[in-house]
């Protein structure tokens, strides 16, 4: 749809006029709500298990948004808003992403604000696990080989891993 009529479908209906979107001005300040629902639609709690040259291997927490790049506005005003984050684009894709990385503000910003304002369906078995993660980095178990294998089982059931029986 956002791309508009497929050829096929303008060779099915060819009397349908486009209308064009109309200009959403972002509001100053966002409800918290509104944030979490669109984190239920568009929103990813992402765990990264890498190779650190500081220790064998780091692990990083990434909360992210994504929204078609005529968004970039409002993705701007999340940062605003939240008081953290930083915005990519991907131009290939079309795509805007606000992006919270900072382990700190991930744990006083993102995982207080989605304590308290709900999110709804399987994103939030993912905030769970995302949550139970940070946990484990915030108490260091994530230096230790057992916390490092509970952080793997961990990940290994989120996002698209997770079971959707």
């Amino acid at each position: 749809m956002n791309l508009g009529l497929s050829k096929e479908l303008k060779i099915a209906f060819p009397d349908v006029t486009p209308v064009l979107r109309p200009l959403f001005i972002n509001p100053e300040v966002i409800d918290s709500n509104w944030i979490a629902g669109l984190t239920s639609g568009d929103g990813c709690f992402y765990v990264s298990i890498f190779k650190s040259s500081t220790c064998k291997l780091g692990v990083t927490l990434k909360f992210q948004i994504v929204q078609h790049n005529r968004d970039i506005e409002l993705m701007k005003s999340l940062i605003t808003n939240l008081r953290c984050g930083r915005i990519e684009l991907n131009l290939k894709m079309s795509a805007v992403y606000f992006i919270v990385t900072n382990f700190k503000d991930i744990t006083e910003k993102i995982i207080p604000l989605f304590d308290k304002y709900t999110i709804q369906g399987v994103k939030v078995l993912n905030f769970s696990d995302f949550k139970l993660i940070a946990k484990l980095i915030e108490n260091k178990a994530h230096l230790t080989e057992e916390g490092l294998s509970q952080i793997y089982s961990i990940k290994s059931k989120m996002n698209l891993l997770r079971d959707s029986k």
